[in-house]
């Protein structure tokens, strides 16, 4: 048989990549305003919290975020928290420092209110923890650059595409983690609850969830940390904060102001990182 008669293997036999862009297509098409209506709460929470932290003078945050990782780990982590956030503000950064963290709350806000709840479901719920394991799967794996094309034609661009994209990729861990911690209560506990008389919404609220709450805020934990590592990604459709310097000193290949931009995400991330394990820990 003559090599002409093979198909080449860099030509595609399936056009999966023209199917996905019709069904987008078709998306934006027809359903433009449900988009929309998803798009609204994550714009207003996120205007919001935006205009409230950068209406407040800096030393306000300071003092708030100081306090609250000396009553989350000690006066090692205030004082941390203290110098790094003085540096940020030194730096030139305190408005894209509260652009970002008003991202990065957010996202985790959405991300809670979604995932808990999923979590919870899926652990009483094998036949469902089964079906949304793939979905979960695919969102974790799926590089965060995939989510930024749907996201704009879907959206357009923006701080709020941005929250939007951050969403989709940092919601799997607290759906994941949400369900091993009710998964990992001990059966004779719940026995004994409803031994007792305790309803199944008693059971979930009072024996469930308190013992599953380490592992769910370990969960949120996982996702402020993957919120905080989408900001430099989301700054590529117009998202403002801290990864707008990184960006431009991309494009500008300004090295200083990058590195000034990702010292800067790195103290937020280490901040928010320590307060929130420390009250998994507690």
């Amino acid at each position: 048989m003559l090599s002409g008669d093979f198909i080449p293997l860099d030509e595609s036999m399936i056009p999966l990549s023209e199917w996905i862009s019709d069904a987008i297509n078709w998306l934006v098409i027809n359903f433009r305003d449900v988009f929309q209506v998803i798009k609204a709460p994550v714009e207003v929470t996120l205007n919001a919290l935006t205009t409230g932290l950068n209406a407040l003078p800096f030393y306000i945050p300071i003092i708030v975020i100081t306090l609250l990782a000396w009553r989350a780990s000690g006066k090692r982590l205030a004082a941390f928290s203290f110098a790094a956030f003085t540096l940020i503000a030194c730096l030139g950064l305190w408005e894209a420092t509260m652009t970002t963290l008003a991202m990065v709350l957010a996202s985790v806000m959405f991300c809670a209110g979604i995932g808990i709840p999923v979590g919870v479901l899926a652990g009483r719920n094998p036949m469902f923890e089964t079906a949304i394991r793939p979905v979960l799967d695919a969102m974790q794996t799926t590089p965060a650059f995939v989510y930024l094309v749907p996201i704009v034609m879907l959206f357009s661009i923006g701080n709020t595409a941005g929250v939007l994209a951050t969403i989709i990729f940092a919601l799997p861990p607290i759906i994941r983690l949400t369900c091993l911690g009710i998964r990992q209560v001990h059966p004779e506990l719940i026995e004994a609850a409803q031994a007792f008389g305790a309803s199944e919404f008693q059971v979930l609220w009072q024996v469930q969830l308190p013992l599953a709450l380490p592992t769910i805020l370990a969960g949120l934990n996982q996702t402020i940390m993957m919120a905080l590592s989408m900001v430099v990604i989301a700054a590529l459709i117009g998202a403002g904060g801290l990864g707008s310097p990184v960006v431009l000193g991309l494009n500008t290949l300004d090295t200083g102001r990058a590195a000034v931009g990702g010292l800067a995400i790195v103290l937020l991330a280490v901040i928010l990182d320590r307060i929130t394990q420390s009250m998994a820990n507690k």
